[in-house]
């Protein structure tokens, strides 16, 4: 279970992506095992159900506008972005290794804050 926090409006989407691979973190293009969620920017809550045990990591964003991408403005993010564990934000994305979580069979759950940056 995804809860999501601090998001600043209705509008849009949210695209959320759950992942295995720490190469396809966080943008999970090309990872055929990435279990992936849209749904409308009203809704806090994401289930993802079915999952084997292993270690994930979840990256969020907040598409208010609905164009399937996260848009930028001289590299720094316009809409609001999210992952698991909420790590410390830098220069770009964090690594795999601080957002991921273990999930070992019985239920999870993950809080992730929204985060705006422009």
């Amino acid at each position: 279970d995804v809860t999501l926090t601090s998001v600043r409006s209705a509008r849009g989407l949210i695209r959320v992506c759950l992942t295995a691979d720490p190469d396809n973190f966080p943008g999970c293009v090309d990872d055929s095992h990435a279990v992936t969620r849209t749904v409308p920017a009203h809704v806090r809550d994401v289930r993802f159900d079915g999952l084997a045990p292993g270690r994930y990591a979840i990256a969020v964003i907040h598409d208010e506008n609905s164009n399937a991408r996260l848009d930028t403005f001289a590299g720094i993010p316009r809409e609001g972005f999210g992952f698991s564990r909420n790590p410390r934000i830098g220069f770009g994305p964090p690594r795999f290794a601080a957002a991921g979580f273990d999930l070992d069979g019985n239920a999870s759950a993950q809080t992730v804050r929204i985060r705006y940056l422009l």
